[in-house]
């Protein structure tokens, strides 16, 4: 037993009536009703009732009155029960409380910046007192669930015979993809280390080392715009397994992620997860982590509107381009405001406009382009789409890449404007099949879709030099509600095929060996089949704790620009660091 407490604030019940006491926490609530005083005690383990009686203890009144919410105080009482009418069923305390002999307080609060039930606080003030935001009831929930997810991975995997091993912070830089953070060599200057963004080559190593199942709950950096669900620091659980398929490590995570689902919240996910293709992904839903929790889905109607009157259509068609579109359930009542919008939406995210169709219950057709079709394809585009009477038909011509990211962004848009789904479902799947290189216009040459480790399906080797924009890979990703959870692939492990890689993506062999020969030595002497994922631990928890926002489940978050207000950083340094760093600061042009 501790000076401080003989049990915790939320342990007490009904078998501890009669007993004296010792408890420590904070003063959740202060309410002073004259005579009586009130406080709720909070620890960890929940909150009691106190009760200070002014006949019982004339100074301990007099002190209980003048300590502020928030402050950490130690009570000695006797548990009693509360009246019937005073019992409150929604504490696990509720049928006690104490009568207060005793009170000390270790640490006087001052007054507080806001009230810690006050939903409106600006954020960057809530992280700037992070310590008193963490006392938050829902910020203890999401910091205690990402505690027990954590708990959970490492029993899954431990049990599957995986070994938590460690990979380096300080390491080098090889740019491609997002930017690197930089740490300069002090003892080499004008060298610099960077921050992983990934262990992605070092587990690697491992597998070409024998261990054959690595795991690590690994920090991640990098150095990019934030949104609501990336931070520039965030913890994944990075996965590798030798000698294995795409579908063995996709079961493993399945089986993982049923697991968390089951503990953590209760709930039984169907299984087995859909696999769709990436081709099909992004034709049914015009993104890569699609949102399967509503309809929605988009059809392509190219075909169909070939030779419409409608010029739009037909130059799209005859260029090289799509038409698709969507039935939008109930939109024949959308105003003309409201169709505006959605015009304007679809602009915002780059297309020309947004043609649309209202299906009256009456069975007209409403429409500035109804008279440039033809009733076969107007009756063609309600096949297609699955529109009913009542419906709206939303069509976008333009590129497929544009057409794909206008309504790829319009199905979530009109799934939360007319509620179209329950937001406590949840709806995974993996997203298989994806092309092994992209395009990249600026530079005009070839990149990963992925990353250059990721290997083409074993079929289409024989395109990389032919048609390397038509190599498939053996990469996948694990999707839930629209959010990507993981990335992963099967990789490279034959040192003459990373080379052919390398040499599409236009990296002369002098330039493989700067800056991946470490890799490539080890390829040379024998690797393994292998392959690997990496769910992102705080994205998960978003989806366990239902919240749209990545800085609710991190303890100490970066805010826009990735500054910490909690410390102020990034901060200048002194002149003699830099000096001693053989560095010297200019200004930006």
């Amino acid at each position: 037993m501790s000076w401080y407490r003989t049990h915790g604030c939320g342990t007490l019940t009904v078998d501890q009536i009669g007993d004296r006491v010792v408890l420590s926490g904070f003063v959740a609530r202060h309410r002073d009703h004259g005579a009586l005083i009130f406080l709720d005690l909070r620890d960890a383990s929940g909150i009691v009732q106190a009760v200070i009686d002014p006949s019982d203890q004339p100074g301990v009144h007099a002190l209980a009155h003048s300590t502020r919410v928030e402050s950490v105080v130690r009570v000695e009482a006797d548990v009693v029960a509360r009246t019937p009418a005073t019992v409150n069923p929604k504490l696990p305390t509720g049928a006690i409380e104490l009568r207060v002999v005793a009170l000390e307080v270790l640490s006087m609060a001052e007054v507080l910046p806001f009230q810690l039930d006050d939903e409106g606080v600006d954020e960057a003030l809530r992280i700037r007192h992070r310590a008193l935001d963490l006392r938050r009831e829902a910020m203890t929930r999401h910091l205690t669930t990402r505690a027990t997810v954590t708990r959970i991975m490492r029993r899954y995997l431990e049990e599957r015979g995986f070994l938590d091993l460690e990979t380096p912070v300080l390491t080098k830089s090889t740019p491609e993809g997002a930017r690197d953070f930089l740490v300069p060599a002090r003892l080499q200057p004008g060298a610099f280390y960077a921050l992983p963004q990934s262990p992605q080559l070092f587990k690697q190593l491992y597998m070409m080392s024998g261990f054959e199942r690595y795991y690590q709950i690994a920090r991640c950096f990098r150095d990019e715009a934030q949104r609501a669900d990336r931070q520039l620091e965030f913890t994944q659980l990075d996965i590798e397994m030798a000698f294995v398929e795409r579908d063995d490590v996709l079961d493993l995570v399945e089986g993982l992620y049923a697991e968390i689902w089951r503990e953590v919240r209760g709930v039984e996910l169907p299984r087995p997860f859909p696999k769709l293709t990436w081709h099909e992904s992004m034709a049914r839903y015009g993104t890569d982590k699609p949102d399967r929790r509503y309809g929605l889905e988009i059809a392509d109607v190219t075909d169909l509107v070939r030779d419409s009157g409608f010029a739009v259509f037909k130059g799209a068609a005859g260029s090289g381009g799509v038409v698709r579109g969507l039935a939008c359930p109930g939109g024949a009542g959308l105003s003309r405001r409201e169709l505006d919008d959605l015009v304007a939406f679809a602009r915002e995210w780059g297309g020309k406009g947004l043609a649309y169709l209202l299906l009256d219950a009456s069975g007209e057709v409403r429409s500035p382009i109804a008279k440039f079709l033809t009733p076969a394809e107007i009756d063609g585009l309600r096949s297609a789409t699955g529109a009913q009477s009542g419906d709206a038909i939303l069509l976008a011509a333009d590129d497929e890449a544009i057409v794909c990211r206008v309504l790829g962004a319009l199905r979530p848009h009109l799934a939360d404007r007319l509620a179209l789904y329950d937001r406590d479902s949840y709806a995974f799947a993996f997203v298989v099949d994806f092309p092994l290189l992209k395009w990249d216009t600026d530079e005009q040459r070839w990149e990963g879709e992925h990353h250059m480790f990721t290997a083409p399906k074993r079929e289409h080797e024989q395109l990389l030099d032919s048609d390397p924009g038509a190599v498939i890979s053996e990469a996948y990703d694990f999707v839930c509600n629209g959010l990507e959870i993981a990335s992963g692939s099967l990789r490279i492990h034959r040192a003459d095929l990373q080379q052919r890689i390398f040499d599409v993506v236009g990296f002369s062999t002098d330039d493989a060996e700067a800056r991946f020969g470490f890799l490539l030595r080890a390829l040379r002497f024998g690797a393994p089949p292998h392959g690997g994922i990496a769910p992102g631990l705080d994205r998960t928890v978003m989806l366990l704790e239902r919240t749209d926002n990545i800085r609710d489940v991190i303890a100490f978050p970066k805010i826009a620009g990735g500054h910490d207000p909690l410390t102020d950083a990034p901060t200048p340094v002194e002149g003699a660091q830099l000096d001693e760093l053989g560095l010297r600061l200019r200004p930006r042009p």
